[in-house]
């Protein structure tokens, strides 16, 4: 809802917080009153000016998004070199700039944990990947005013690995206000570093302890980015087999997705939207989610949007989870993750993606994980949807014939060639360059350039494996209007694909997927 009013009345109160410099926008953060009303990205304009003000640029913002501290978050195009950048609210009113900050040399993020240390997530240390760092090498600053060096408190560093700092919190921000609001923040010093504290804009936003009875059994945490088109068949499909609440971390996403979450949230699903705007940061996102979903969840799963939980069992994830009590020393369950690609498709299956694709390679690309968030190391170390745990508490190995997951991972190429301007991967950083060749996170064989190879339809198809599409329409078809249940009324009902059974081209082997088995003819 647009800001009304007497404009001399709230616009004094009105200050841009900070801005952070992205590869591809600048993100603008608002602070103001709570009793003002939100902006729309129609009351504002953005305003790029050089110092001497002898160049200025004006552009509409892409977005304009809610913050989990009261404000808003304004989305610019990319600041030109050697430009400041302000607003311009309802054409009239100019809100000077603040302190602008870059995206890779940033403590961005921070929460007070259920002990009362604070886990700050922080951009530029270079803390190596899975490994714990030497903590004495840091310490936490606290301040309301990181331009008065005199006024902040310095707090000793627990733990340090990947991007997550967990420090020791000063008494004083323990028992200071216990809302979002409160306007302290958190950075991170190295020691003995000319100018080595980081900036900031890390407000530390406390977390609920954990209940005796906590009202979840089985949740799902992910980071993704304009997945409005495949959010809703990944909702309905695990809601079925029992994920009872989701976590939707939101990484810059310019679709309808909000709109998704908001829909799927009206018709009952237990599920919220966090916005997440920082780039190459999926385990760091994925530590926050866990802490968060700590107080409410026995157990969460860390999987993406086009990864489906595929249970050959029958079981439900509820039935496989009580296999294991929380008394017992198993923290995470590991399942087999199959990689499925385009299936001889070259236009996005109408039906899903768990009824269009069902060809994949024949070997497991590597497992995903389901942890109990309480058992997880204080460090939060977590790599490819798996934490390091505690000492005394290990994994355990779920069969292929219980569970499995099927990573649509090489859809058409309509779909797959938006990985290459995707910013959650965090092993590849822009597959246009040649770094990190050998990461998971890039198709085997295709190299650095954005280009449909001519035979992209009929890779990455060793083994045919219609499980769990049999098992979607056998569950969750409408047998009278021949409609999946996450097919939204009022589209116009074509021949449905599965009235024929694709023949791969090109395979000197056919293997069928029966029972948990792999069988070769």
């Amino acid at each position: 809802m647009a800001l009304s009013g007497n404009a001399s009345s709230w616009s004094t109160a009105i200050t841009i917080r900070e801005a952070v410099k992205f590869p591809d926008q600048t993100l603008v953060f608002l602070k103001y009153p709570q009793s003002a009303r939100l902006f729309t990205k129609e009351d504002i304009i953005c305003v790029f000016s050089s110092a001497n003000d002898s160049f200025q640029l004006k552009k509409p913002p892409s977005a304009v998004d809610n913050d989990d501290l009261g404000g808003q978050i304004v989305r610019c195009p990319i600041m030109p070199r050697g430009t400041s950048i302000s607003l311009v609210l309802l054409r009239d009113v100019h809100l000077p700039p603040g302190p602008t900050h870059r995206w890779n040399w940033l403590a961005y993020d921070a929460v007070i944990d259920y002990d009362n240390s604070t886990v700050v997530f922080a951009k530029g240390l270079n803390l190596r990947q899975s490994k714990v760092a030497d903590m004495s090498r840091y310490e936490c600053v606290y301040g309301w005013d990181f331009t008065k060096p005199n006024c902040l408190l310095r707090s000793e560093v627990i733990s340090a690995a990947q991007e997550i700092v967990r420090c020791r919190t000063p008494l004083s921000v323990v028992d200071g206000p216990r809302s979002a609001h409160s306007q302290v923040k958190v950075s991170v010093r190295v020691k003995g570093r000319r100018g080595g504290m980081l900036p900031s804009s890390a407000h530390p936003v406390r977390v609920k302890n954990p209940t005796r009875k906590r009202p979840f059994e089985m949740c799902v945490c992910t980071m993704t980015r304009n997945s409005a088109a495949f959010l809703r068949e990944w909702v309905m499909y695990h809601s079925r087999i029992g994920v009872q609440r989701w976590f939707i971390y939101d990484n810059n996403s310019d679709d309808a997705l909000p709109a998704e979450i908001e829909s799927l949230d009206k018709l009952g699903y237990n599920i919220s939207r966090h916005l997440w705007p920082w780039i190459k940061t999926q385990e760091a996102g994925f530590a926050h989610c866990a802490i968060r979903a700590r107080s409410v969840c026995d157990w969460v799963a860390f999987i993406d949007v086009d990864e489906f939980f595929y249970l050959p069992s029958r079981l439900t994830l509820p039935d496989i989870i009580r296999r294991y009590p929380a008394s017992g020393h198993i923290g995470e369950l590991r399942t087999s993750c199959h990689s499925f690609g385009p299936s001889g498709l070259r236009d996005r299956p109408r039906d899903g993606v768990t009824v269009g694709y069902t060809c994949r390679m024949a070997s497991p690309e590597r497992h995903k994980s389901i942890v109990r968030p309480e058992t997880l190391n204080a460090t939060l170390i977590n790599v490819v949807h798996h934490f390091h745990l505690r000492d005394g508490v290990t994994s355990a190995e779920v069969g292929r014939g219980t569970m499995v997951i099927n990573h649509y991972k090489y859809q058409v190429w309509e779909v797959f060639k938006d990985k290459f301007r995707q910013r959650v991967a965090t092993y590849v950083t822009d597959w246009r360059k040649g770094e990190n060749v050998g990461s998971k996170d890039r198709a085997p064989g295709l190299g650095i350039r954005p280009d449909e190879p001519p035979d992209w339809a009929e890779r990455f198809c060793e083994v045919r494996d219609s499980g769990l599409r049999n098992w979607v329409l056998e569950n969750f078809r409408d047998h009278k209007t021949q409609r999946l249940m996450w097919e939204k009324e009022g589209v116009k009902d074509e021949v449905r694909a599965e009235t024929g059974l694709w023949a791969p081209k090109r395979i000197s082997s056919i293997f069928f997927f029966v029972d948990g088995k792999l069988n070769a003819h």
